[in-house]
């Protein structure tokens, strides 16, 4: 989905599904939404920073649908107007509907998809991971990516926190061939990223 910069995952289910990460401009993602025939269920986001939510406002008013978004970052919606005008989208109106708080531990976001929600504070106060325990597959936001890690110089980012939420990542001892998907840049597994990313590891 243009213009290419976050990785956003459309997850589905027959015709219901879900959005993690919504990059870019909601009218897109109301044109691939409707020639899929599928039905928007919820939206959630890994943390707050525009680049991660640029469309989640508008597609939520436009499916009246929840937005889930870790209360710690609801302060950051709206912030970041520079990052939207640099790729050409347009600002979070402030008449859009805001966030739900994110619920905690596990929870079925679609028939049969169960997900457990991973507090990692440290890119921002309310960052979360996304983890799917019967496909193997993390969503890690901008906690860690394949050979780095987040920032944690921009508002609520706090390098401590950071670092111990990639050390508890590390002690949750996920399979080797777990597939991690950050919110930049290629996926991994857990297996490359205990070889090539020196970051990776218990603390």
């Amino acid at each position: 989905m243009p213009p290419i910069n976050t990785n956003s995952v459309l997850v589905c289910v027959g015709d219901k599904c879900v959005i993690f990460d919504v990059w870019g401009r909601d009218g897109d993602w109301v044109r691939t939404i409707n020639e899929r025939g599928l039905n928007l269920c919820a939206i959630y986001s890994t943390h707050g920073h525009p680049d991660h939510i640029s469309a989640a406002p508008a597609l939520s008013a436009r499916f009246n649908v929840p937005w889930f978004l870790d209360v710690g970052d609801f302060n950051l919606v709206g912030w970041g107007n520079d990052l939207l005008d640099y790729f050409g989208l347009p600002h979070i109106a402030p008449d859009l509907p805001k966030p739900t708080q994110m619920p905690s531990g596990r929870t079925e976001i679609l028939p049969g998809v169960i997900m457990e929600i991973i507090p990692s504070p440290g890119h921002t106060c309310g960052s979360v991971m996304f983890w799917f325990p019967d496909y193997k597959i993390l969503l890690s936001g901008d906690t860690i990516f394949a050979d780095n890690i987040g920032r944690s110089d921009l508002p609520g980012g706090n390098r401590w926190q950071l670092m111990d939420s990639i050390g508890g990542l590390y002690k949750m001892n996920l399979p080797d061939d777990t597939i991690v998907v950050s919110g930049h840049g290629i996926n991994t597994t857990i297996k490359k990223l205990k070889l090539d990313n020196p970051w990776f590891r218990a603390r």
